[in-house]
């Protein structure tokens, strides 16, 4: 982890940029230990939690910037496949990571 960033295969992964604008968007008060905590162990539960897959198409999403179609037509899998997939994968990042805030 350098700065906030985390590797996932041999990619920078940040999703705590869009995470701690819409924390501060909410009003919430200063959630910088939050964001630190979650920064710490978001790694470890992209590591352990997730399959290669779910980490493949989390990447392409969020690093890449890829739509969910054109996802779907590098993996040769059908665009529900890749919306279920990052649901699940959410899903159980948060499940994961939600008593560490």
């Amino acid at each position: 982890m350098r700065g906030g960033t985390t590797e996932v295969g041999n990619t920078p992964f940040n999703p705590l940029d869009r995470a701690s604008l819409q924390m501060w968007q909410q009003g919430g008060e200063d959630n910088r230990r939050q964001i630190q905590r979650l920064l710490t162990n978001l790694p470890l539960a992209v590591e352990q939690e997730l399959t290669p897959r779910q980490r493949q198409i989390l990447d392409m999403r969020f690093n890449r910037g890829m739509r969910v179609s054109d996802i779907a037509r590098e993996l040769g899998i059908s665009k529900s496949a890749v919306s279920r997939s990052l649901a699940r994968t959410t899903d159980r990042l948060f499940r994961a990571l939600r008593y560490s805030l």
